[in-house]
Formats: C-alpha cells, structure tokens, sequence
C-alpha cells in the first residue's frame, strides 16, 4: 500500500493530527523537526534548525545509508540530541512525534513529499524549486490550503532585511518606473563528463531515490548533484541555483504570472551527460498595472563570463587556471539588476543591494543584512498565521512556474504564450501538454486542484 492510499483510508486519523499540530502554539512547545535528504541543501537545514529555541532535529531521512550514518555521526560530534533514522519517508511520516518535515531531496521528489507530509498533518519548509512541472505547482498549494499547514520554500532571500528594504523603497518609486528586471547565473561549472552504468552503490535505495522519475539503469552522472543537469530529476541551472534570482526578480517587480516566455539556448563547449543548457538567455513579459507592460530577462552561463554591476562572490580564478598576475576577478556573478526610470539597483546574492541615481549614475542608498529563512518558517509554525511566511508556498510555486515556463520554450524552440486564468499555453496543445510528466506507480502526484486559485484568476 502507498503513502497516499494509507492516507485517504485514514481521513479520520489525518483530521486528528491537523487539529494536534494546530494547537502546537507555544514558545515553550519544542518543535520536532525531520529533515529529508541529508546532502547539499539538508547540511545548511541541519545547521539551521538546532540553532533555534526550542527546536531539535528529532528525525533524519535518506535513501543512502552512508549518508544517514555519515549525518549522525557528524550530529554527534556536534552534541546534538540522537535523531531517529529513516531510509523511506513513507514510514517517517507515521511517525506522530513529527510536527515539521524539512525537505531537501532531489527536485522531482519536492511536490509528492511535501503533498505527503501535508496529509499526515506535518508542517513542511521544501527547498526550491516547489515542484519539478506546471502541474505540481498547482498541486503543492493546494495540498497546503487542503490540509491547513504551514508550508515555505527554501527562497531565503526573501528573509534578508536589506533585500526587504530594497523592494520597499522600490515599491515607493524612489526607483521611479521600474519596467525591466534581469536575474543573472554566471557560475562557473565544469563539464560531468560521461559516467558509465554500473550497479547502485551498495546500501543505496535506487527504488526510492526515482520514485515518481522513469526507471533507468544508475550511473554517477544521475545521482548526487549531477541529476540537476537530467531532465528527469532536475531543471537546469535555471530551477537550481536560477530561481533565487527567479523569484527576486519577481519580487521586486511586483509581478505575478508571465504572459510571454522565449527562451533560447544550448549546452555549449562540453561533451558529456548533461541533457540541460549550459548557457541560457530568457525573456518574460508581463501585463503590469494600468495596462504598464514590465519585461524579465534571466541569463544561465557556466563558464568564464564577466561580472556586472559590482555584482560578485568570488576572488581569483577557479583552481587549474592561472593568472599571468595576481588581481582580483570575480568568478561568479549571481544577482539582480532593476532598471527605473531614475536609476538602477543591483542585487548581490542574498542580501546585498546598491543602487546608481541620475544620468550621473550617482551612487545612491545601499543595504547589506541577511536574515533566517527557518526562523521566519518556525514562527510561522508556532502563529499558525500564514501571511507572515515570507516565502509561503503560493509565492514560491508562481516564480517556479517561471522557471518551468522557460525551460518549455526552450525544448519546444519557440516562444509560448500563458493564460494565468485557464492556466494553459493558448492555442499550443503541445507545450500545455508537457505541463505534467507521466508518473511511476506507486510515487503518484495526486490531483489536488480542481480549479485555478484566486490569485491566478487576477493574474
């Protein structure tokens, strides 16, 4: 039996855990969290959470055994309390001790988790991007709306005082008429190669790791972090480290759903196992306010680029390239830039902005002050308020849907058009089609939408 055929004979049973979680209020009240997927994004969750008042990490999950004795033995070290250990969530989420899961698997396992977890009454923090399709964005909402829970994505900027100031100052038009915004990701990375098949590594759960991906035979190249670059699991460097940017870019727009996405591309340089593009120009067009039109452009580069508006994050070249002499030179450039009819600001990762006034390109107010995206998440949990999350899950699944959007142009070769009222491609039976994968029973996304959410139909 399935997780969701348990649940749905359980309906009693589910209606009982909301209401216990619910009452879950006081500051007092320690909140048990689980944490799912201990690799790249599960560390800063199991270096996060701990640091809170009153939380502790009760549970930990992962399909590699090596992974679960490497994540316990490192708590350990750290004097953390023992965590219960998990290879399936299926059996965690049985666990009634559990008010949060944490999720920081693979993309294609976000939605079905979080849906999950939703149903066995949990609270869910689902690192980014929310879902892995169009149809998983509707899904994940309404899953939270369903079963009451409180329910964030992982876009810690969105926690950064400096950044929340910056869109506030936008927002009063000091800016003036911001009509375009640009989200940059030049990270340098180098070619994966080509991996051969070969058997699952030892105390692997391969079974569980696909769960709603087609069967294929392993390789290294489509499992820890190079499953980004497979259509399968990932969405390219655009849905991995892009959608941060993604959806600051949104943010500070003051938009909502596209009308027009054209994305052009390829994977240039290398030959080797990654299916996604290595190098990605994106342009979004939206209907603003007073029929204003507002314009998004996103860029993926993964080898030498230069840096733009001050934005950079590294010092020197990567190891293997040497300089003829010594300077500095930035080797990532991952930010923003908003363009207003008074100036521009630029967005330097998380939590740093400046901003450039006048034709004299004057320098003008600036901000730098970070935030915690989990502590904002178990606030939330203790309120029961919704509103005060500042990446809910609706807001996180509208800029997801930018990055699926995208990639769609991108493998059908053409620009697409988006209707948020019917939730559709008009006119293009083909890309509307590819808003769903087809799933692997039992790891089935249900269909939990039956119709467009409110804030859709305003567009």
């Amino acid at each position: 039996m399935d997780r969701r055929q348990f649940l749905i004979g359980s309906a009693a049973t589910i209606g009982t855990l909301s209401a216990s979680r619910i009452s879950l209020a006081s500051p007092n009240d320690t909140i048990r969290v689980a944490i799912v997927g201990l690799r790249g994004r599960g560390k800063a969750h199991l270096g996060g959470f701990p640091k809170l008042p009153n939380v502790t990490v009760a549970a930990i999950c992962d399909i590699d055994d090596a992974v679960l004795a490497e994540t316990a033995k490192g708590m350990a070290s750290q004097g953390l309390p023992e965590a219960k250990q998990y290879k399936d969530i299926r059996k965690l989420l049985d666990d009634k001790s559990i008010d949060v899961v944490s999720i920081a698997t693979p993309n294609h396992q976000h939605t079905l988790q979080t849906v999950w977890a939703c149903q066995a009454g949990k609270d869910v923090y689902v690192e980014k991007p929310c879902s892995h399709d169009m149809f998983e964005a509707k899904q994940v909402v309404a899953a939270a709306r369903k079963y009451n829970r409180i329910v964030q994505q992982g876009s810690q900027a969105r926690s950064s005082e400096a950044l929340q100031e910056a869109v506030k100052w936008m927002r009063a038009g000091e800016l003036g008429d911001v009509y375009m915004a640009r989200g940059l990701c030049y990270k340098w990375r180098d070619t994966i190669g080509r991996k051969p098949e070969e058997a699952v590594p030892a105390g692997v759960d391969y079974d569980l790791w696909l769960g709603p991906a087609p069967k294929r035979a392993f390789t290294r190249n489509r499992f820890h972090y190079n499953w980004h670059w497979m259509w399968d699991y990932g969405n390219g460097d655009l849905g991995n480290q892009g959608i941060h940017e993604v959806d600051i870019a949104r943010w500070g727009l003051g938009v909502k759903y596209p009308t027009k996405i054209s994305a052009i591309g390829g994977h240039f340089m290398f030959d080797d196992d990654q299916e996604t593009p290595n190098t990605l120009n994106v342009s979004y067009e939206f209907e603003g306010e007073g029929g204003k039109k507002k314009m998004m452009v996103f860029e993926v580069r993964h080898w030498i680029s230069n840096n733009e508006a001050s934005i950079s994050d590294f010092e020197g070249p990567p190891a293997g390239l040497a300089n003829a002499a010594p300077r500095k030179t930035g080797r990532n450039t991952i930010g923003n830039i908003f363009y207003g009819s008074k100036g521009y600001l630029a967005i330097d990762g998380y939590q740093k902005y400046q901003t450039w006034m006048g034709p004299g390109q004057e320098p003008g107010p600036t901000g730098n002050k970070g935030g915690n995206h989990f502590a904002n998440f178990i606030d939330a949990v203790r309120s029961r308020k919704q509103d005060s999350l500042n990446a809910e899950i609706e807001e996180g699944a509208i800029s997801t849907t930018l990055v699926h959007l995208a990639n769609l142009s991108y493998r059908l070769g053409r620009t697409i058009n988006f209707d948020a009222a019917t939730y559709s491609c008009p006119g293009d039976k083909e890309a509307t089609h590819m808003f769903k994968r087809d799933y692997r029973a039992p790891f089935v996304v249900p269909t939990i939408a039956q119709e467009v959410s409110t804030s859709a139909k305003r567009g």
